[in-house]
C-alpha cells in the first residue's frame, strides 16, 4: 500500500489518539495472571497489541473485546496453560520480550516467535537473566528468536541492566514475580516506569531504593478496571508537524504524561515549542491531559537541543521524528548514544538517513546517531520504511513539508503501533 503525502499549509483541529500501547501490553498481561476478570477501556488497537491478546488466548486466557474494551479472565499467577503451538509476537518486541519473563515461571515448555524482523533481532538480553534465575531458554545463533523456554520455580536475583531498556527491566522483574525471594534490578539510566505503576496497580509489593527497583514473589493480583491513556508517543507525529506547519491548532485530548514519558514535551517546550497542556488528571497511576500546540516560529528559526545520554534514552521511539523536525530548524539536531535504535522493527539509524538523503538533507551517520542539518527545503520523494511503523509516520510528517509529492511505500506498517493514522493526518492537515 502506497500513501501520497502533499505539502499542507495548516495542521488544525482535533485528533483522538490510539490507546498507549506500552500500557496495553501490560495491563493486558498482569491482567492474565490476576484473580478475577478485568476490564480495560481504551486498549490499544494497534497489530501489536493484538499479538498481546493473541498469545494469551493461546494461554489458556479468555479475552474478549468489544468497542475499544478488552476484558480478561484471569488465570491467577501460575494459571496459564501449556499452548498448543509455537507463539506468535507478531512484529512485537514488547511481547516477546515482557511474555517471556512470565512464561519463564510457568512449568511447561512454550516457543515464542515472530515475523521476519522479529526474528532478526537479538533477544539475548533478556535470556541471560532468564537463564540466571533458573529458566531454560534456547534461541538461534547470536540470540535470535524463536526462543524455545522451558520455566518453573525460579531464583531471585539482582541485576544490573547493559543497556536502558524498559523491556528488558520488565521482562526481569516479571519473572521475579516467581522467584524464590525478591528479585532487583538497577537501572543507570531511568527508563519508562509502565511495568511498575502496573504492578503497584493489579496488587504486587514494588520497592525503588536509588537506581534499584525491586519486586516480591507470590502476589496474589486482582483483577481491575482501568482506563488507558492517550499514547504520547503516537502524538509525537501530531505535534512535529503543527510545529512546522504556517498555520497550526492542534488538540490532542487525554494524552499520557508519565514523568519518564514526558521528556519529549519537555525537550519540545525546550526547543521553542508553543505548547500548552490543560486537565491534567491522574488515573491508576498514570498522569495524563490535553495537549494544545500551535505552529512554532521560534522552533523552525533555531536549532533542536541535542539528543544524547539520559535524553537519548527518553526520548529512543521519537527520534526518527525528531530528525525529521530537526532537519526543518536553522540549526538541525545532533543525536548521540542512541545505538540502540540499530536493532529496532528496522536499523532505524540507518532507515533515517536514507529517506532524509532521498528528500534532500546530507545527514552524516554515526555508529550510535545522527548528525542532521538544518535549513535544507525537503524535496517529495518515494519513502521506504523497511516496514517500520514509526519511520513510515515520521516520513509523512516530512511529506507535509516538503514541496512535490511524497509516496510512502508499505504504508500499512502504520498499523503496527496506529491503526487509522492515515485517515486522521489527512483529517487535520490541509494545502
Amino acid at each position: 500500500m502506497i500513501e501520497t503525502i502533499h505539502y499542507a499549509e495548516s495542521v488544525s483541529g482535533t485528533v483522538g489518539l490510539p490507546g498507549d500501547k506500552s500500557i496495553s501490553h501490560r495491563y493486558a498481561l498482569l491482567a492474565a495472571i490476576a484473580e478475577g476478570e478485568s476490564t480495560l477501556e481504551h486498549f490499544a488497537r494497534s497489530r501489536d497489541c493484538r499479538s498481546t491478546l493473541g498469545c494469551l488466548r493461546a494461554l489458556g486466557v479468555d479475552v474478549r473485546e468489544s468497542a475499544g474494551t478488552v476484558t480478561i479472565r484471569g488465570r491467577g499467577l501460575r494459571g496459564l496453560r501449556e499452548p498448543q503451538g509455537p507463539l506468535d509476537a507478531g512484529n512485537s518486541g514488547t511481547t516477546m520480550r515482557l511474555l517471556s519473563g512470565i512464561l519463564a515461571g510457568h512449568p511447561f515448555a512454550a516457543s515464542i516467535a515472530g515475523d521476519d524482523s522479529l526474528n532478526s533481532r537479538p533477544m539475548g538480553r533478556i535470556i541471560d537473566p532468564l537463564r540466571r534465575m533458573g529458566a531454560s531458554v534456547t534461541s538461534r545463533e547470536k540470540g535470535l528468536p524463536p526462543l524455545g523456554i522451558r520455566g518453573g520455580r525460579l531464583a531471585g536475583i539482582r541485576y544490573v541492566l547493559p543497556v536502558a531498556s524498559a523491556q528488558v527491566k520488565s521482562c526481569v522483574l516479571l519473572a521475579g514475580l516467581y522467584g524464590s525471594g525478591p528479585t532487583a534490578v538497577e537501572e543507570a539510566v531511568p527508563t519508562r516506569d509502565h511495568t511498575e505503576i502496573a504492578l503497584g496497580e493489579f496488587g504486587a509489593v514494588v520497592r525503588r531504593r536509588g537506581p534499584w527497583i525491586e519486586v516480591d514473589p507470590d502476589p496474589v493480583l486482582r483483577g481491575r478496571r482501568l482506563c488507558v491513556p492517550g499514547d504520547l508517543s503516537a502524538a509525537a507525529f501530531f505535534l512535529a508537524a503543527a510545529a512546522l506547519a504556517p498555520r497550526a491548532e492542534l488538540r490532542l485530548p487525554g494524552v499520557g504524561l508519565n514523568g519518564r514519558r514526558r521528556e519529549l514535551l519537555d525537550y519540545l517546550a525546550e526547543a521553542g515549542l508553543d505548547i500548552e497542556i490543560t486537565e491534567e488528571t491522574a488515573e491508576a497511576g498514570e498522569p495524563r491531559g490535553d495537549l494544545l500546540v500551535r505552529s512554532s516560529p521560534r522552533l523552525a528559526a533555531g536549532g533542536l537541543p541535542p539528543i544524547r545520554g539520559d535524553r537519548a534514552a527518553a526520548l529512543i521511539d521519537e527520534i526518527p521524528v525528531l530528525s525529521v523536525l530537526g532537519s526543518q530548524t536553522a540549526g538541525g539536531v545532533e543525536i548521540a548514544d542512541a545505538g540502540e535504535l540499530r536493532v529496532k522493527e528496522s536499523d532505524r539509524i540507518a532507515a533515517v538517513a536514507l529517506n532524509l538523503r532521498a528528500m534532500g538533507v546530507d545527514v552524516e551517520e554515526t555508529r550510535d546517531g545522527l548528525r542532521v542539518p538544518g535549513g535544507r527545503p525537503l524535496g517529495g520523494a518515494d519513502i521506504e520504511p523497511r516496514g517500520d511503523h514509526r519511520i513510515a509516520m515520521a516520513f509523512a510528517v516530512a511529506g507535509l513539508s516538503a514541496r512535490g509529492e511524497t509516496r510512502i511505500h508499505g504504508a500499512e506498517c502504520a498499523d503496527v503501533s496506529y491503526p487509522g493514522f492515515w485517515d486522521a493526518l489527512r483529517a487535520v492537515a490541509r494545502p
